[in-house]
This record gives C-alpha cells, sequence and structure tokens, in this order.
C-alpha cells in the first residue's frame, strides 16, 4: 500500500501524514487557522483555515521544490509555502512527471483458484463463468432501437416474475449507428456481446431497426456461436415498434422459463471476477476506501479470484508502482501502452490533458491535481501482482489482479467492466456519486461518514469510519469482502433497490 498504515488517523489527532517523507499532512477535520498541530513531536501552526481532506505544509517548501504525499511527487511548489499554510491549486502546479519504470525481471506463477473454504451461492453457466444474478437482458443494436428495447422492459414492470429471476432489463444507447467500420465499431460490438453473454445474464435479444450499421446478424450470424439464450429480431422484419414489443415478449416467455428453472448452487468464491471503479473521489478516497478496496481485493486474488482496476486516466503518474508489480515485462509494457495511446487519443483535442481529470467536486474535496489523484485512485487494486492488462470491454480471463483500459468517466467506465464479465463491482466515493448498472450489483463504499450519513440510501459501507478513527483499513476491507461475498450470493446492494441502471458504451471515433 502506498500508505503508511501505521500513521493512519486517531479520533483524537486532526492531521495524519500518510508517509514519513511526506511534506505535507491531511486534515481529518476542518481546521481553523491558528490551530497548534503536532506531527511526530513537530509544532506546526496553521496559517489558514485547513478544510476536511485538504493539505496542510508541515514545514518550509521552497518554490520549484516537489510537494509529497504517499511519499510521492503530486506537484511543485508555485513559490514559497510556508509551515501550516494551505497546500492546494493556489500554490501547487501540476506538471507530468519524467518517471522511472522498474520492470520485473522473471516471471510470476498465476494464482491457483482454491475449491475449498469461502463459497457464494451463484448461477453456473455453460462457459464455466458464474452470475451473481438471473436477468433476461434486451440489448438495442443501434440508437434505432433504443426506445423499443426500453418499452419492453418496462412493460415488465407491473408484472410478477418467478423466483429466480431478476427481471427483464433493457440496455438502450446512442451508438451503432453513423460509424465508420474499424476500432470504434469493433469496440462497440464487443461491449454487445459481453452483455449479451455475460454469466449474469440467463438468455438475451439483440434488437435493431434493420438497416444500422451494427446488423444484429454479427451477434447471430453463422460467424458467431449458436445459443439458446440468444435470440435477434429487427423492427422492419417484424412489424415495427409495437410488432417488436410483441414479437419479443413471445420470446422472453421461453426465456422466463427457462431461467425460472435454474437455481443458485455452492460456488467457490474464486469465480468472482470484481470490477474495481471509484467516482466523486475526494482526499480522503486514497486513505480510507480505497485501501480497504485494495485489502480486498488482495483477498480475492489470494484465493484465485480475478479483481479488475479500471480508469486508464486515473492511474496517470501512478502507473511505475504498477509496473513494477507486473508478472513480466510484457505485462508492464501493455500496461504502458495504455498510457501513451490514452495520451494520442487526448491529443486529438486541442488544449486536453490528463490533469483535466479532477473535477470541481474532486478539487472541493482536497484533490488538487491528476497526480495526487491517481497514487490515490491504484490503493483499490491492493499490493498483488499485476497479472494481466485488457482492452476496454475484452473478456477478463486471467485470475488475480489486473486491468482494464477505460476512461474515467463512471458509467463509461462500468460498462466496459461489465461487458468484459464482472460479476460485481465495488464502487468508492467521497463526493457521493450515484451509480449502477442494470443486471450487475455495484457496491458503493463511502470514503468520508459525512457522505455516508447525507447517503444513506446510496451507501453501502462507510469506510469513513478509518479517517474517525474508530476501525482499521484491514476491518473494512474484511467488512467489504464479506459484503462482497453475500450480494454475489443474492442481498441487493443500493444501488439496486433504487433502481440504477447506467449503461454507456464508450464511443471514440467520429460520428459519420
Amino acid at each position: 500500500m502506498l500508505l503508511d498504515i501505521a500513521k493512519l488517523p486517531t479520533a483524537e489527532n486532526s492531521v495524519v501524514q500518510l508517509h514519513p517523507t511526506d511534506t505535507i499532512a491531511i486534515a481529518r477535520v476542518p481546521i481553523p487557522a491558528g490551530a497548534e498541530l503536532r506531527i511526530d513531536g513537530v509544532r506546526v501552526v496553521t496559517r489558514d483555515a485547513i478544510p476536511a481532506g485538504h493539505k496542510v505544509a508541515l514545514r518550509t517548501i521552497p518554490a520549484g521544490e516537489m510537494v509529497l504525499r504517499y511519499g510521492q511527487a503530486i506537484g511543485r511548489a508555485r513559490g514559497t509555502i510556508e509551515a501550516g499554510q494551505h497546500v492546494h491549486t493556489h500554490n501547487l502546479s501540476f506538471e507530468e512527471l519524467h518517471l522511472e519504470y522498474e520492470f520485473p525481471s522473471g516471471e510470476k506463477p498465476l494464482p491457483q483458484p482454491r475449491t475449498d473454504g469461502l463459497t457464494f451461492l451463484g448461477y453456473r453457466r455453460e462457459d464455466g463463468r458464474v452470475g451473481t444474478r438471473n436477468y433476461i437482458a434486451v440489448v438495442a443494436a443501434s440508437n434505432c432501437a433504443a426506445h423499443t428495447a426500453e418499452t419492453i422492459a418496462r412493460s415488465y414492470e407491473d408484472e410478477a416474475l418467478p423466483p429466480h429471476v431478476d427481471g427483464v432489463v433493457a440496455f438502450p444507447h446512442g451508438e451503432g449507428c453513423g460509424h465508420s467500420m474499424g476500432p470504434d465499431l469493433d469496440q462497440l460490438r464487443r461491449t454487445l456481446a459481453g452483455v449479451l453473454v455475460h454469466p449474469n445474464v440467463s438468455a438475451a435479444i439483440i434488437l435493431g431497426l434493420g438497416c444500422e450499421v451494427n446488423q444484429i446478424d454479427h451477434y447471430l450470424g453463422s460467424g458467431a456461436p449458436t445459443s439458446l439464450r440468444l435470440a435477434g429480431l429487427t423492427l422492419q422484419s417484424s412489424g415495427g415498434t409495437r410488432g417488436t414489443v410483441d414479437a419479443s415478449r413471445r420470446q422472453i416467455a421461453r426465456f422466463i422459463e427457462q431461467a425460472a428453472a435454474e437455481r443458485r448452487t455452492e460456488v467457490p468464491a474464486s469465480k468472482i471476477v470484481l470490477g474495481l471503479n471509484c467516482g466523486g473521489s475526494d482526499s480522503f478516497s486514497g486513505i480510507t476506501a480505497n485501501p480497504a478496496l485494495g485489502y480486498c481485493s488482495d483477498l480475492l486474488a489470494e484465493l484465485g479470484g480475478a479483481a479488475v482496476l479500471a480508469e486508464t486516466t486515473e492511474i496517470f503518474g501512478a502507473e511505475h508502482l504498477l509496473v513494477k508489480r507486473a508478472r513480466n515485462r510484457q505485462v508492464a509494457e501493455k500496461l504502458l501502452a495504455c498510457i501513451q495511446n490514452y495520451k494520442r487519443y487526448i491529443n486529438r483535442f486541442e488544449g486536453s490533458s490528463f490533469d483535466d481529470n479532477p473535477s470541481p467536486g474532486n478539487k472541493a474535496g482536497g484533490l488538487s491535481n491528476i497526480l495526487e489523484k491517481s497514487l490515490g485512485a491504484v490503493a483499490k487494486g491492493g499490493t498483488s501482482p499485476l497479472m494481466e492488462v485488457y482492452d476496454y470491454a475484452e473478456p477478463v480471463t486471467s485470475p488475480g489482479f489486473v486491468f482494464m483500459n477505460t476512461p474515467g468517466y463512471d458509467p463509461v467506465s462500468l460498462t466496459g467492466l461489465a461487458a468484459g464479465g464482472c460479476n460485481l463491482i465495488a464502487f468508492t466515493t467521497g463526493r457521493g456519486s450515484a451509480i449502477g448498472f442494470p443486471t450487475i450489483p455495484v457496491i458503493k463504499i463511502a470514503t468520508n461518514g459525512n457522505t455516508y450519513r447525507r447517503m444513506t440510501d446510496n451507501m453501502d459501507v462507510n469506510a469513513g469510519a478509518i479517517s474517525d478513527g474508530e476501525r482499521t483499513v484491514q476491518q473494512v476491507g474484511r467488512e467489504i469482502f464479506d459484503l462482497m461475498l453475500e450480494v454475489a450470493s443474492g442481498r441487493h446492494t443500493c444501488a439496486e433497490r433504487l433502481g440504477h441502471k447506467e449503461f454507456v458504451p464508450w464511443r471514440i471515433g467520429p460520428v459519420m
């Protein structure tokens, strides 16, 4: 872990120094100007009011010197920063660092799935994967079929479905036509295919208009695998919207009968593929929720399950820490290629940079720039070796800790993780991001107690107990792990109870 566990806050301390070499400390609570602080016996008097989660200088930092948090550089002092001053965007500059990469010299073995010990109740699928839910999905091949897909799913809202059928859900979106042939269309097809054959989906319908670029034959034609769990319809051949709704309901009636006959069975915890995401981050993210989720990730990886870190834009500036943990040189190079390709992608848009990522809410929560944000974000991946790197929506097949190339934009990132086969997602948030997914339980972990208390309907875990000095990273990490097993077995998350069903594929190419 990046932070020094021994330095974590207690209820008596108003600030926490996360690493012995840090030149700043983080305010656990709001601190007025003129307050006396003592950190490792050093006396510091605050010159400014320090909001909760924000940084205070522990010593004089000369102009041009790097400011350290987690023992890592997070930016350069714009001018001399005196001890006790508030350190934030007004006096801390961002610059792209020239990082030294420590590449692995050997080969780390893949973790072996363990069949003994911890289990959950899931739905076994023919391909060996296991579902944590049992849905019928109606997936639009293009924007022209999106409304009809939603209409079909809504027609079941007031119907009582049999036990073991979690619902009929729609996947509407604005893509599928106006695409140029090439990587963008390939990525959309990979995304929709991953949703259609997801282990949390008992059966699915792919729905098209009939003349779009993304034809349903791609999923049903001679080159596609045949399945009794997949059907396809177009509005042009099924009588328009109303005719397609009726035809789809006849097909779904057969799917529901099939799904109702399926049962949860006891399976090893190694069958969990856990997506790791964060949104609405604050300065506490890298102190509480993310390290706790990292502890959970390590427990899962040790069992031979998969923990999938995402958001390429939020490892920028911290990628050297992941390179050092890579399984081999090839995996390390694949990770760095994600960064370089994303740089080229951003450079298409004049004036854009990685440092556009911290939102106003992130900055209000104490994060000054993308370097500081990334160093906290990678803590979700724990300390396990990095076994593999996947492109957006690429099927995740490796056990252990892995990475997926996604944007940092939450609904697009979750969509990539879902299409890659994650059957659970854990989502940390400091500002209270409200998001879910149509077929995958999303566990929400609040980084601070204030957000947890303000949004109790949305939050499943209060990691703010760590910054309040009431619990340890390990204790909250174990709570997340135990909750993960319960949710995998059928317990509903807050996002599920609230009906969150966000689905947004990543559009990377031009609109034709």
